[in-house]
């Protein structure tokens, strides 16, 4: 979504999967999602696409491979009716929210680098989920949560204030933030309607997300440029099936299969994994410069994640 979305109602495990293929599963999603925002690096350095004609373009590739494997899976049991305002809301909803994640997302890339944008994204949305779950229905954040939200605030402050300005961006910073207030918006809108029952197929769901979103993005990216200009076509072409194939539809499968085995607070420690790799895919291979400050930064907002997955984990050991 970055780049995991949360989905609704996961499906049953496959028959079969175990708790470590399952694990397997979660750790390559993350490493993939983590990989999006370096490949749409790669385009920006050899063309002019924008994000939006960027986020257009995995919405329909997305679209076309999560189709192709819905059609290879076969039809399922049927799933027990929902009503069709509910359906509307969870398609329409998850669709409006990923165009606003994916698209701020790979704006705050370009804007503010790889390593910095993926980092704000992922450390506020969970801060803000939490906030949102609060202050919408009414979930108790306790000692832990309030501490992660804390940590996390700093970690930002430290990223914004602390970082030079050739590394740290302010449109940038904004744009993550943007992109995790999409994230969260998916996320309660899934809790919301979880509370009264099943939410479809996530496969199937996330389908119909990327065709809203391809409708959506198709006159803002029709403005911007749906072709680039490029001396290398090429490449920009297989860039673009890349992130439409691995950190897209192969990602989502991948996740929704292991997000159906494992729980909840490890998938979001597991899903650290997709910042860490895109800050070490911004060093190693894009060249990009962390300064002392935003490595403070960044570690200050994964470590409010994870305290965020731990006070999350105390309830579910509780009620064993």
């Amino acid at each position: 979504m970055s780049n995991a979305l949360p989905t609704p109602a996961l499906p049953a495990p496959a028959p079969g999967l175990s708790v470590g293929r399952s694990l397997l599963f979660l750790i390559v999603a993350g490493f993939a999602w983590g990989t999006a925002g370096a490949a749409g690096s790669l385009v920006y350095r050899i063309s002019d696409l924008g994000a939006l004609s960027l986020s257009f373009w995995r919405c329909v590739g997305g679209l076309a491979l999560l189709l192709g494997a819905l059609a290879l899976r076969g039809r399922r049991s049927p799933a027990p009716a929902e009503p069709l305002r509910r359906r509307l809301l969870r398609i329409l909803g998850t669709g409006v929210g990923l165009t606003v994640f994916q698209s701020a997302y790979f704006a705050a890339v370009e804007a503010t680098g790889l390593a910095v944008g993926t980092v704000v994204t992922l450390g506020a949305g969970p801060v803000l989920i939490a906030l949102g779950a609060r202050i919408t229905m009414g979930e108790r954040l306790g000692a832990g949560g309030l501490v992660a939200v804390t940590g996390a605030l700093t970690g930002l402050g430290v990223l914004v204030l602390g970082g030079e300005g050739a590394t740290v961006r302010p449109a940038g910073i904004a744009y993550a933030l943007l992109a995790a207030a999409g994230y969260a918006g998916i996320t309660l809108l899934t809790r919301w309607l979880g509370r009264s029952g099943g939410g479809g197929d996530p496969m199937a769901t996330t389908a119909w997300a990327f065709a809203v979103g391809a409708v959506l993005l198709l006159p803002l990216a029709a403005g911007q440029g749906l072709l680039p200009h490029t001396a290398e076509p090429a490449r920009v072409f297989w860039l673009l099936v890349y992130v439409a194939a691995v950190p897209t539809a192969l990602a989502y499968a991948l996740y929704f299969a292991g997000a159906a085995v494992v729980r909840a607070a490890t998938v979001s420690v597991i899903m650290l994994l997709e910042p860490v790799s895109a800050a070490v895919i911004a060093v190693a291979l894009l060249g990009e410069r962390l300064t002392a400050a935003t490595v403070l930064g960044t570690l200050l907002l994964l470590a409010a994640v994870l305290g965020l997955a731990v006070a999350e984990a105390r309830p579910q050991r509780a009620e064993r």
